[in-house]
């Protein structure tokens, strides 16, 4: 879309429609002292001189293509087969907006129905959107299905302290002012039984991560039945990749799906944007925020994809709509649907095994350096709890500084009493000589 300044004809037509004489006068309801504040700007530059300027400040980050990477905590450095950002760059793709006409819209229809379809078989649910913005907007989306509901107006929901605390943060942030009460994550140490005890008759739903923010894969056997006969909803928070190696949650009894789909094809852009996806029961489809694609039939009997069960979306009856949003991120949900038609389930599942495996090299290596220790009390996946013998930032500025190596993520950030502990996490994209190179620089940073 190309700007057009107003002309100063534009702007007095305007201002007197509004019927005020200057675009001061639009102002005059802001405290003078805080209008129009000097900024102490720097003077302006060519075009040529303002690339040099952004190219100095990117340069100035670490990349993941120029370091070595064990930094996870959410986002993740898997491998993006290059076709995906060649099928991105296709125009029709990348300049689509809301396919709201069928008829000129077929294949960006077909590409969500596809990716819902592939969501569902991966988590083993029913239905899935066409995505949200990313993992915690569909945790808190979750929220908003579960209090909504109408199982006797039950307003509280369980998060287990071990979920993403982005994840939990954004939900709470969702919900304030409201009359959904979250529990059980605010002492960090609350175990699975410790979340079933707090189950009760105003309970809306419970939600689980799997695997866990710190790799850990609990036990989640039973679990469901629990929550159901206490008439709650279970949600997981899931890692897709894991879903290549390990159990669905569908087959684990989960009422609702969510997590990030950034794993499935899409770089680490430094943050995003990145993808949410959220798939559930048939029961709840008519609660969940987004779009939802159908395949059906035209007039002449030839298949076809449409937009459905409009009623929920915020354009079409707002005050039937559980939610604000009715978009999607569109293009990176072609990524991931271009990433998972790619793979394949064995594709998938061979870069599960070797996350898996890698991830337990590095753990088995690192376990065994002086004043170092791994838990191990549960399985993990591709992230694993280190306890170091020096404080995490101290350790993480020299291997970055010093190794080029990005290390794992400071946990006593977010949880004060894992001070001195950093999760490191592994993927496929890091070879047996950069885990080697890792273990080395620990050694060295720490001795003496």
């Amino acid at each position: 879309m190309a700007y057009i300044p107003h002309t100063d004809a534009d702007r007095a037509a305007m201002l007197a429609a509004i019927g005020v004489n200057t675009v001061d006068e639009l102002f005059d309801a802001v405290p003078a002292e805080h209008r129009f504040p000097k900024l102490d700007l720097p003077k302006p530059m060519s075009e040529m001189e303002a690339l040099w300027e952004l190219q100095a400040l990117a340069n100035a980050n670490a990349a993941a293509n120029e370091y070595a990477m064990f930094l996870g905590a959410g986002a993740y450095n898997h491998y993006s087969p290059s076709v995906i950002n060649h099928i991105l760059l296709r125009g029709e793709f990348y300049t689509a907006y809301t396919p709201y006409q069928p008829e000129l819209s077929q294949g960006t229809l077909q590409v969500i129905f596809e990716w819902q379809s592939m969501l569902c078989a991966l988590t083993g649910m029913e239905a899935a959107n066409a995505s949200h913005y990313d993992g915690a907007t569909s945790l808190a989306e979750a929220v908003t299905v579960a209090v909504a509901q109408g199982r006797n107006k039950r307003r509280k929901v369980i998060l287990s302290p071990n979920i993403h605390p982005h994840y939990r943060a954004v939900a709470r942030t969702y919900h304030q002012g409201t009359a959904t009460r979250f529990v059980g994550d605010k002492s960090g140490r609350a175990t699975l039984d410790d979340l079933i005890d707090m189950l009760d008759d105003n309970t809306a739903m419970l939600v689980v991560q799997y695997p866990n923010f710190f790799g850990q894969i609990e036990d989640l056997t039973g679990l469901a039945q629990k929550v159901h006969d206490a008439g709650a909803l279970l949600c997981m928070v899931v890692d897709p990749i894991a879903l290549g190696l390990f159990k669905t949650p569908g087959e684990l009894g989960a009422d609702i799906v969510v997590g990030e789909g950034q794993s499935l094809g899409i770089p680490l852009s430094f943050g995003g944007p990145y993808l949410g996806f959220f798939a559930t029961k048939n029961e709840f489809v008519r609660r969940i925020a987004g779009r939802i694609v159908g395949e059906t039939v035209d007039a002449d009997g030839r298949r076809a994809y449409v937009m459905t069960l409009r009623p929920r979306e915020q354009d079409i009856r707002r005050e039937k709509a559980s939610s604000n949003i009715c978009t999607n991120q569109g293009l990176l949900a072609l990524a991931g649907c271009v990433y998972l038609s790619l793979m394949g389930k064995h594709g998938l599942r061979r870069v599960a095994e070797l996350c898996y495996q890698k991830a337990h090299y590095a753990a088995k290596q690192i376990a065994e350096l002086p004043g170092f220790s791994v838990n191990t009390t549960l399985p993990f996946f591709k992230e694993f709890i280190v306890t170091c013998p020096r404080p995490v930032h101290e350790i993480n500025t020299a291997l970055l500084e010093d190794y080029h190596i990005i290390g794992g993520y400071d946990l006593g950030k977010d949880y004060p009493d894992r001070t001195g502990q950093m999760l490191i996490a592994v993927t496929e994209t890091n070879p047996k000589s950069e885990i080697d190179d890792l273990v080395e620089a620990l050694r060295e940073i720490t001795k003496g």
